[in-house]
């Protein structure tokens, strides 16, 4: 036995379904083409590992300057993924490891984000530095300095200026990587 669908829609129902239908985008406005997500994933690694290379500076500076050790922040970083007693050269490993994959990370959402916007290109170190600002706020303001925070004690024993500055670095560079390629 066949079954036939029935519809309840009849001539003054027509028109609430229209303009529901009106509400919700057509899929392919929807959703970023497949196409489209190659560039950006390769775009938010570069930035990332440029901004990642570079953004270290202002912390090392100060390091430098104040008479600190400059691998400080290195082996903090590595406490992210290993004790804080954990041997200095297993840290300093592992930090490398946490940096570059937060990096990434970091680089790609910011290359999403400012796809996404409808800012022009030049704006993209802007959208960066205000990345970078929001990234300090979450990294150090809540995770590090936070109650999670306890867990890290190498990162909340560094001086926290030099540790904004170089996040800020790393969303004003990989904000101009970004509008470099477009």
């Amino acid at each position: 036995m066949h079954r036939r669908a029935v519809t309840r829609f009849g001539s003054a129902d027509t028109g609430k379904a229209d303009k529901a239908a009106g509400c919700y985008p057509l899929a392919e406005e929807a959703k970023p083409s497949a196409a489209g997500a190659g560039p950006v994933l390769r775009a938010g690694l570069t930035a990332g590992a440029v901004a990642g290379v570079l953004s270290g500076l202002p912390s090392t500076f100060h390091a430098l300057i104040t008479g600190r050790d400059p691998l400080a922040a290195a082996r903090a970083a590595g406490n992210l993924l290993l004790p804080a007693d954990a041997p200095p050269g297993a840290l300093l490993a592992a930090g490398g490891l946490a940096h570059v994959v937060v990096s990434l990370g970091w680089g790609t959402v910011l290359a999403v984000a400012v796809r996404r916007t409808s800012l022009r290109s030049w704006a993209a170190p802007a959208v960066g530095v205000a990345a970078g600002a929001a990234i300090a706020a979450v990294d150090l303001g809540l995770l590090a300095h936070g109650p999670a925070g306890r867990r890290w004690p190498l990162i909340r024993a560094l001086p926290v200026g030099p540790q904004v500055a170089d996040h800020l670095a790393f969303g004003a560079v990989a904000g101009a990587v970004l509008r470099r390629r477009g």
